[in-house]
């Protein structure tokens, strides 16, 4: 098992790489900016379905109404996403591009949007009351043109860099004010993006006789139907959880290319359902309920376990410490509180618990009769709660609750026994050593085993020197202050995590008076608002982002932190700690 870890650390930079690739980002936090969207679009949907599950008869004026809702947000999710996607794509952009060239966002944002339609929409002419009408076909607007809206937004980038860093570009005199004169330098890369995209729709409907967004779900479909069965979504999940496992937030890896599959599955899903039929996808957006049962590798009913069946004292804190966050989904208190992240002890029970899950769900929809997800419901939910509320509120999804997490337990239960016994010997050894007495647990806290340079604790920069303590530009100066009067923002890769951080340091600064205010937030959608504080503090999950928030912390005097797996967790426990900590690392 040790060489297993081993030979994962080994490659860990590799994946981390992958975590940073920057198609992958604009994609993941474009996707993550438009969740708005997916979230209140549901909350409309249930308010016109869910009465008549207990026989509850609406308005149809309000059913109607609750229906164009939907059809006007989640509708055009792929025009939004377009959008959001170059939004993202260009910061990325813009740390790379020369000095003193800049791409315009807005514009970028506007001109991938207008792109996307060209590639997924099709416009016809049809003849209403006698009257010849133009028709734009809606299809390909929301989730199934989410591919066109990713191709769209990097050919427009890459057409505004190319523009931007050549000085293709329409000059105005100095006396022109510069909002109308960047809408004047704007007009020839808009112009090069929409005609690329134009010409690319052009060619592939005369070729082969559908729109873009049609030819690309024709050539993935093995990938879609591959997807969706049992070694499909065994791999999906096994990814997810082997990727979190060495320390790289695995979702941000995975996801961004079967979110387009999920989605426009549980949009179908959603159809059948209101049609009366039985909803078949197993491949959802919602499926990470199941596979990442209480957060990734499926670790809901682990700190229960943890309570009532270890005997180390360090692992029973870490139980009673977790058991909360991690029921709503947030389970780093637990991921690097055991530590779970490259605990040789936990990798197999981390990997295949997600993999049973998935596997179960999907025998209970085809064979079973439980409904595959057609809601969407926010991330934070309850597993067995969000379980219940997306099939339906059939009773049968209880039972399926019940099952995998009675599954998770047996999964779990042999490896946890095995590591708790590990740490009870560290723990008496440690009370011989200085002489107190041991009841076979421990008296006093025992090491805890912390992620190595590899994984939590790597640092991102290039010297060996804590990331705290590295030599700050002149930039920075501004932010090297007393503590007091501070503006802190917290970042995770959901704002759940950040949240423990950001409302641990709020306590700090009401038990010693001082004047330090925290909000915590996610990463890729704290670019419009860094600006505003002092210091950014990078939660271990997002840690991998380093160097390019650094780039973007420097130019703007922040002072970036980014602390390790546990110490990160020790902090959120340690209000008092937590503002101890900001001053030492601002001193």
């Amino acid at each position: 098992m040790d060489a297993i870890v081993k030979m994962l650390e080994k490659h860990q930079p590799f994946f981390e790489k992958i975590s940073r690739n920057i198609y992958l980002q604009a994609i993941k936090d474009g996707f993550l900016g438009c969740m708005p969207i997916v979230l209140t679009s549901s909350i409309f949907l249930l308010i016109a379905t869910l009465p008549g599950v207990v026989g509850i008869t609406l308005p149809q004026p309000l059913i109607d109404w609750c229906n164009k809702l939907y059809n006007f947000t989640m509708g055009v999710m792929g025009i939004m996403v377009a959008g959001t996607t170059a939004k993202n794509f260009t910061a990325s952009m813009n740390r790379r591009m020369p000095a003193g060239k800049v791409l315009n966002d807005g514009s970028t944002m506007v001109a991938a949007q207008c792109s996307m339609l060209l590639l997924a929409v099709t416009q016809f002419t049809t003849k209403f009351n006698g009257s010849e009408l133009s028709v734009f076909d809606c299809t390909s607007m929301g989730t199934r043109g989410l591919f066109s809206a990713y191709i769209a937004a990097f050919i427009t980038v890459w057409v505004y860099k190319f523009c931007v860093s050549r000085n293709l570009t329409i000059k105005l005199p100095k006396e022109v004010p510069g909002a109308i004169a960047q809408n004047f330098r704007d007009i020839i890369p808009f112009g090069g993006a929409v005609i690329i995209c134009g010409i690319i729709d052009v060619v592939v409907r005369n070729l082969m006789g559908v729109p873009f967004s049609e030819l690309l779900i024709k050539l993935l479909s093995p990938l879609f139907t591959a997807a969706e069965t049992y070694p499909g979504l065994i791999l999906i999940q096994a990814a997810t959880a082997f990727f979190w496992f060495i320390g790289v937030h695995g979702p941000s890896i995975v996801q961004p290319g079967i979110d387009p599959i999920r989605l426009a599955n549980q949009t179908e899903n959603l159809q059948v359902l209101l049609a009366g039929g039985h909803p078949a996808h197993s491949l959802t957006f919602n499926m990470s309920l199941v596979g990442e049962f209480g957060g990734t590798g499926a670790t809901f009913i682990v700190p229960l376990l943890l309570i009532l069946f270890m005997k180390s004292k360090q692992l029973k804190a870490v139980g009673k410490a977790s058991i909360v966050p991690v029921a709503f989904a947030v389970n780093e208190p637990l991921l690097f509180g055991a530590p779970m992240i490259l605990n040789p002890y936990m990798l197999i029970p981390f990997v295949a618990a997600g993999c049973v899950n998935v596997s179960v769900a999907k025998f209970f929809i085809d064979n079973v009769g439980m409904n595959g997800f057609s809601f969407v419901v926010p991330w934070a939910t309850p597993a067995p709660i969000g379980i219940f509320i997306t099939t339906n509120f059939q009773l049968i999804a209880l039972v399926f609750v019940a099952i995998i997490i009675l599954l998770d337990a047996i999964i779990y239960l042999p490896f946890l026994k095995a590591y708790d016994k590990l740490l009870c010997d560290q723990e008496a050894e440690r009370a011989a050593e200085l002489g107190l007495e041991s009841d076979g647990a421990a008296s006093t806290p025992a090491p805890v085993i912390e992620p190595t340079a590899a994984a939590a604790d790597s640092e991102p920069a290039a010297d060996s020197k804590p990331v705290a303590d590295q030599p700050e530009p002149a930039a920075n100066a501004s932010a090297k202050k007393d503590v007091d009067g501070l503006k802190v923002l917290v970042l995770c890769a959901g704002a759940g995590t950040s949240a423990m951080l950001a409302n641990a340091i709020k306590e700090g600064a009401a038990q010693t008076g001082e004047n330090i205010a925290s909000s915590a937030g996610a990463y890729g959608q704290h670019t419009a608002i860094m600006d505003q504080y002092d210091v950014i503090v990078l939660a271990p999950q997002v840690r991998s982002y380093y160097n390019d928030m650094k780039a973007d912390t420097d130019r703007l005097g922040i002072k970036l932190l980014a602390p390790r797996g546990k110490e990160y967790i020790d902090l959120t426990r340690d209000p008092a700690g937590a503002i101890k900590w900001l001053r030492e690392n601002l001193d």
